[in-house]
């Protein structure tokens, strides 16, 4: 048994810990910090390229996104196309698509018509995309596997080019660890195959035990993913929380189909987000389309059943979960949105079902034109409120204001991540009495 000190310890080596690891060491004067990663390499989870789907959520197409939630969005957005932009990092794991939200039939159209009026100060670039426009730049939206024009009206909205769009996160937290490192004048340890089993506070320091080790810390942050509110749990923090997991799976095409990233007009009764074809970076631009939503009883995808158990103690079922769960499967829409996306896993059934589902952005789209996407997807943390007896929609953190945090991400928390590292590193500098530099914060990833 070794013991390591650092004034803050970082659990989870995914984008999100990434972004939080790279902040603490460029921003503060905090002088030791090491980033625990439970397996051998960075963003082996949902921060892996092919777990999500790459974009850089900034709220300009995400039709669930309200003006003001857009405008948070946005500005952490921001952050990563700034950071990629001073590494250079540009069409190398950064890139730039078209991409524009859908409106099929007349009620959809007239919503995204208002949507772009609504939207259009915040976002500038913004242009409204008829039948004929689409026809020259995304005929796949139109044109049905005959030739013939679609019969509902449709409109897209979005930019043609210029404007960043894509990420691999994964290799974007690759990136973030390796620049910290370079960082001087700072102990920044990286600790793989390092699996939390234990956190107890000892005074005003934390004492972790992982793989056999002992690490001690002024200040510990969890970006864990669903694994976040497990920990929590175990020290007896956020038992007003569960967890539900939610799991998304792809469909990619055999041949490149869609020019850009399409997005249709969300649920507004839902969390997840509604069916989109993207430009996979991963597969040469061939169109991947999904997510899928099912949930999953485990905390982690392709990992065996290893998390089945971490899943029942972080759901702690009891009757506020009941009534939950009751609320939601009483709303009709929901009932059968829960439904489909069980029969997207079905074999034989979940490809015949998907293909007239993404006919809807794509009319000529055929069975022989997708495979299920094997190995891709992740898991989401859906935060349950069980003292309010709902689905929380978004982040969710647990502060006990002891020197933890515990946070759960769920998209869009790889483009926020530099945002909530920001907010993370002020926490950690108030607590620890540290200076964190704005000025030069907003200079490198704001102005």
């Amino acid at each position: 048994m070794t013991n390591k000190h650092y004034e803050v310890l970082v659990i989870g080596g995914g984008i999100s810990g990434a972004a939080l690891f790279y902040e603490l060491a460029k921003y503060t004067d905090v002088k030791s910090v090491a980033l625990l990663e439970k397996y051998e390499s960075l963003a082996t989870l949902n921060s892996k390229g092919t777990s999500n789907s790459q974009t850089i959520h900034c709220g300009d197409i995400e039709t669930n996104y309200t003006v003001e939630k857009a405008k948070s969005v946005k500005r952490t957005a921001k952050m990563v196309e700034k950071y990629c932009l001073q590494y250079n990092y540009q069409d190398k794991f950064m890139f730039a698509h078209q991409k524009m939200a859908i409106g099929v039939g007349d009620e959809e159209v007239a919503y995204m018509r208002n949507r772009y009026e609504d939207f259009k100060e915040l976002f500038p670039y913004l242009e409204v995309f008829e039948k004929e426009k689409l026809k020259e730049i995304e005929p796949k939206l139109v044109f049905d596997e005959n030739g013939n024009e679609r019969p509902e009206s449709i409109v897209g909205v979005g930019v043609e080019s210029g404007e960043w769009s894509t990420v691999d996160f994964g290799k974007m937290a690759d990136s973030l660890v390796e620049n910290t490192q370079k960082i001087d004048g700072v102990v920044t340890d990286v600790f793989f195959n390092a699996q939390v089993t234990s956190i107890k506070q000892d005074g005003k320091i934390h004492v972790v035990e992982a793989a056999g080790q002992t690490y001690t810390a002024d200040f510990v942050v969890v970006n864990a993913g669903a694994h976040s509110l497990y920990l929590a749990h175990r020290m007896g923090h956020g038992t007003d929380y569960g967890c539900l997991p939610m799991a998304g799976s792809f469909y990619v095409t055999t041949k490149k189909i869609l020019n850009g990233k399409v997005y249709m007009v969300q649920h507004p009764k839902l969390p997840f987000a509604a069916l989109h074809g993207d430009p996979d970076i991963l597969l040469n631009g061939f169109t991947r389309f999904g997510p899928t939503a099912l949930a999953l009883p485990k905390l982690e995808r392709y990992h065996g059943n290893a998390t089945v158990i971490d899943f029942f103690r972080t759901l702690r079922f009891d009757t506020n979960i009941v009534k939950i769960f009751w609320d939601l499967l009483s709303d009709w829409d929901i009932f059968k949105y829960i439904s489909r996306n069980f029969m997207f896993e079905v074999p034989y059934i979940n490809k015949r079902l998907f293909v007239k589902d993404a006919r809807k952005i794509v009319p000529s789209l055929q069975l022989e034109d997708i495979e299920y996407a094997d190995g891709f997807g992740g898991v989401r943390p859906q935060v349950l409120d069980k003292k309010n007896q709902k689905l929380m929609l978004g982040e969710a953190s647990v502060n006990p204001g002891t020197g933890i945090i515990f946070n759960m991400t769920p998209s869009p928390g790889a483009t926020s991540c530099l945002g909530n590292a920001e907010r993370d590193v002020k926490l950690v500098c108030a607590y620890l009495g540290k200076k964190f530099n704005q000025e030069k914060f907003d200079k490198d990833l704001i102005e």
